[in-house]
């Protein structure tokens, strides 16, 4: 099974898991992880897993984490519903879409163009020239 976290979902999560980073309280980030899930995929989990109990799996999850990073929260929860067979897949956080995007604004050429720029003044001075 495939499970597919939007980015809103993804963004809420993150939130809450700095707001659990400065706080030093995992409960809210709980029910943040547990409303990122439809009722269909937390059924489904639940038939999964031995215990049927999505919100005790996120806390073993959450006991599980060391509570410094959210990506590692994000590792987690993939390994630990990999186990039993979810893969858990989730839209790549905004400041990594900003810096592809940056990249792809870097224009390699750059040198290049000052060379034309230049030839064109010679040519222009050349024109010039009786």
């Amino acid at each position: 099974m495939e499970i597919f976290l939007d980015k809103r979902a993804v963004r809420q999560i993150r939130l809450s898991a700095a707001d659990a980073i400065e706080e030093g309280d995992t409960e809210s980030l709980r029910e943040d992880i547990l409303e990122a899930f439809s009722e269909e995929q937390v059924e489904e989990i639940e038939r999964r897993l031995d215990n049927a109990d999505f919100f005790e799996f996120l806390s073993e999850v959450l006991d599980d984490w060391n509570g410094d990073d959210a990506d590692e929260l994000f590792e987690l929860l993939e390994t630990q519903l990999a186990e039993i067979g979810v893969d858990l897949k989730y839209e790549a956080r905004e400041a990594d879409e900003e810096e592809l995007a940056d990249d792809e604004d870097v224009d390699i050429d750059d040198e290049d163009e000052d060379d034309d720029d230049d030839e064109d003044l010679e040519e222009e001075e050349e024109e010039d020239e009786p």
